[in-house]
């Protein structure tokens, strides 16, 4: 089935996703990879307040390349997932991550979290860095921004093509 959404997403609106879903998105999302989600994880463990608000929100996994002259991010194609998967069960309960977008597997104990809590998986195409790219209209980095492309941006979307791989009940296509 084809859904669109707009971030941030409720728990009912992510657990209304169903893998195999084609999901158009638009609003808000935050990048972040293995090097943002350990800074995050131990800001938490500290009782520190993060940078950002991730309730409701989706962190995408990937380190953008810099933008082109007018465009507001280069290519911007997902990263594997599993470097996250240490991470990701934290934010999800802790923060109220409500999806995470990047390519691969996740491990179980990412999928219980999602089962538990209300989270999603989307699948972004591998290779189509460039082509993600045009969904972007805006990029900003947030925090961290001593990591480089590993910073965390704060995208705004139009209309990014994604595919539900994981479902909030922890039906999967991979």
């Amino acid at each position: 089935m084809k859904k669109v959404m707009q971030t941030p997403f409720t728990e009912e609106a992510v657990r209304s996703l169903h893998a195999g879903d084609q999901l158009i998105l638009s609003g808000t999302v935050y990048t972040g990879r293995d090097a943002a989600h350990k800074r995050l994880c131990a800001m938490l463990a500290a009782g520190e307040t993060l940078p950002v608000d991730l309730a409701g929100q989706a962190i995408y996994f990937v380190g953008p390349c810099p933008a082109p002259p007018g465009r507001p991010i280069g290519s911007a194609g997902p990263t594997t997932s599993g470097r996250m998967d240490a991470y990701s069960p934290v934010l999800i309960k802790e923060c109220g991550l409500r999806a995470m977008i990047g390519k691969g597997g996740r491990s179980q104990a990412v999928i219980e979290a999602m089962k538990e809590y209300g989270c999603v998986y989307l699948a972004a195409t591998g290779g189509a860095g460039a082509l993600i790219a045009n969904s972007i209209v805006k990029a900003e980095v947030v925090a961290f921004d001593d990591l480089g492309p590993e910073a965390i941006y704060k995208l705004e979307l139009d209309n990014l093509p994604l595919v539900v791989a994981i479902d909030a009940d922890g039906n999967s296509l991979l």
